[in-house]
């Protein structure tokens, strides 16, 4: 019996879409994270890594969504090569089955792999640069918060009157930790302001 296409897609936040990686290709199964390559943290891949089975073929969009480091790369393409899973990367029209690999598809994926590392520091580096000079000329504003401040008090309401916080999650759209931390800030503006009518 012919082994399953299985797809594995990751986008780096919540708000992008994974729509275009795999686009059109017929797949038996889809796994799909919503982290950062640098995360340790992907329930998804670790899915996949136990589902797939000999005879399998894991299609990636890139060697930059299966991991960012290179190390990790290689040896996940080597785990799954060895169990007999083959491994198809599109974009860069490489495939892996750990039998028939060439030397120049090997050493392709090593130097590929080191250039996608490279471009994310270079990236990252840009980003860091840029946020520094907007500091200097006093025209950083930061990340946007996931609520406004009359978002935060409704949930602190809410959320105090005994509404479940998954629920209220849900429906702000906002993960569990922002409600927690919006509720955490209520608190802390309350017994600030306890104390200051006590000095007074």
């Amino acid at each position: 019996m012919a082994g399953q296409i299985v797809g594995y897609v990751r986008v780096s936040t919540l708000e992008q879409s994974s729509a275009r990686q795999l686009a059109g290709m017929e797949l038996d199964r889809v796994f799909e994270d919503k982290a950062s390559g640098k995360d340790l943290e992907r329930p998804a891949l670790t899915e996949a890594l136990a589902y797939l089975r000999q005879g399998d073929t894991l299609m990636v969009h890139s060697m930059d969504r299966l991991a960012r480091n290179l190390e990790a790369l290689q040896r996940t393409v080597r785990e799954l090569t060895a169990k007999g899973v083959e491994v198809h990367f599109v974009k860069e029209n490489l495939t892996f089955t750990g039998e028939e690999d060439s030397p120049m598809a090997t050493l392709t994926l090593g130097l590929l792999g080191a250039v996608a590392a490279f471009e994310r520091a270079q990236i990252l580096s840009r980003q860091a640069d840029g946020i520094a000079l907007a500091k200097v000329r006093g025209v950083y504003k930061g990340r946007k918060p996931a609520l406004d401040a009359e978002q935060a008090a409704e949930i602190r309401q809410r959320a105090t009157a005994g509404e479940q916080k998954t629920v209220l999650a849900k429906e702000f759209g906002v993960s569990r930790e922002t409600v927690y931390k919006a509720v955490r800030e209520g608190l802390g503006t309350a017994a600030d302001q306890g104390r200051t009518s006590r000095i007074s």
